[in-house]
């Protein structure tokens, strides 16, 4: 008989880290309070922890307990992500009110994505990325649904 339970608990720890990546960049650019879909996420996490305790099969207590305990993680990365949006480590969202604070009080907020370049072997500043300050900044935030990064 085959024993499948390794690759289901794989599919679930890769899907999960590629959710998370993708997902909590996503949720930080669009949400205009970090709070609500991290109380989500943390709720969800916690609920699939505790079905894993109970589960009626080992393989669906791994996958449910390695989703679960991503989903906490990826609450705690909301919260390093606005940190990163904050510093210019990641881009700003100017149609989100968080990010237009961000943008409008002066700080290191820039809505250049510093990933979306071709690698030169030393570290970018915004003034050496694709933005260029003569771009309006909402033409220059373009997430993809397909990034790579």
């Amino acid at each position: 008989m085959l024993q499948l339970a390794g690759f289901w608990m794989a599919l679930a720890t890769f899907l999960g880290i590629w959710w998370g990546h993708v997902g909590v960049r996503w949720l930080d650019a669009h949400s205009p309070r970090i709070g609500p879909p991290a109380l989500v996420l943390t709720i969800a996490g916690l609920g699939l922890n505790v079905y894993a305790l109970f589960a009626p099969t080992l393989t669906l207590a791994g996958v449910s307990s390695i989703v679960g305990v991503t989903l906490l993680w990826d609450a705690f990365e909301l919260f390093r992500q606005a940190k990163r949006v904050r510093k210019g480590h990641a881009p700003a969202n100017p149609a989100n009110p968080r990010h237009a604070a961000y943008l409008a009080a002066g700080g290191s907020a820039t809505t250049a994505d510093l990933l979306n370049r071709e690698p030169t072997g030393r570290p970018v500043t915004p003034h050496r990325s694709p933005w260029r300050p003569t771009e309006r900044p909402s033409d220059v935030y373009r997430p993809s649904s397909a990034s790579t990064d």
